[in-house]
């Protein structure tokens, strides 16, 4: 196999998820106040306009996604950066009530407006799981990864939370492969989407978080460097399923032994 050429994502002593995006923010002291400002004040229209992102599919396909990982009754799972508890659902739905599940986010706004039953919600961030060692059975992870600070120290902190044998699931949006599916996929997430959301939110800031959402889709790592960065953290078996070429399901697990 050919070496994973330098990203301009690399870090001393770590991965970021993306580039820098100086639209947004200056370092990343910045980047983190930016992260926690949005979430919180647009977590009242977050579901909203999620919605409308996903054309009403995401339900559906949450599940269907935790289910191909292995999900199943009586786990207890962790679900990291849960915000309004989207993934979360479908989590509690497919466990029952013999498993448990936990949602961790570094947003109480985003939590605030989670409508659970059954799931214990703390603040928190990827990097510092605020859970003890070998805790969880499975873990998943919605769409957040481009909002953590480092992918390297997030994929060790996932590992050390798995039991041994522990399955995890990263869905993650990713740019389509051909230059005409790019150009389609920018003009529905970074014009259309955003304009809608102008219509039916009740916060300013919306739109741009819309925006931000793109640009960091745009701006992320590959997947080969997700899987190069999740076999670095000493998680077994490592692999990417793609469905309509933008939806990426990182599957991977914690070796038994």
């Amino acid at each position: 196999m050919d070496p994973i050429a330098p990203s301009p994502a690399a870090v001393s002593g770590g991965l970021r998820p993306h580039r820098p995006l100086p639209a947004y923010y200056g370092d990343e002291v910045e980047h983190r106040r930016f992260l926690q400002r949005i979430f919180d004040d647009t977590a009242v229209d977050y579901d909203r306009v999620e919605g409308v992102l996903a054309l009403g599919s995401g339900r559906w396909y949450r599940r269907q996604a935790l289910a191909r990982a292995g999900l199943g009754s009586g786990m207890q799972v962790l679900d990291v950066g849960c915000g309004t508890g989207l993934l979360t659902r479908e989590a509690l739905a497919l466990v029952g009530p013999a498993g448990e599940v936990v949602g961790v986010d570094p947003s109480p706004g985003m939590m605030g407006k989670a409508r659970l039953q059954g799931a214990r919600l703390l603040v928190g961030r990827a990097e510092a799981i605020p859970l003890p060692d070998a805790s969880v059975d499975f873990l998943c992870m919605g769409y957040a990864l481009r909002h953590i600070d480092d992918v390297d120290t997030t994929f060790a902190e996932f590992r050390r939370v798995l039991r041994p044998g522990g399955r995890l699931l990263v869905l993650e949006i990713t740019r389509p492969a051909g230059a005409l599916g790019q150009v389609l996929l920018k003009a529905y997430m970074r014009g259309v989407v955003p304009a809608l959301a102008r219509l039916v939110a009740r916060r300013r800031d919306t739109a741009l978080l819309w925006r931000y959402y793109w640009d960091t889709i745009e701006a992320c790592i590959s997947p080969a460097e997700v899987l190069a960065a999740l076999a670095r953290a000493g998680l077994a078996e490592a692999r990417r399923e793609v469905s309509l070429g933008i939806f990426s399901e990182y599957v991977a697990r914690r070796p038994a032994a």
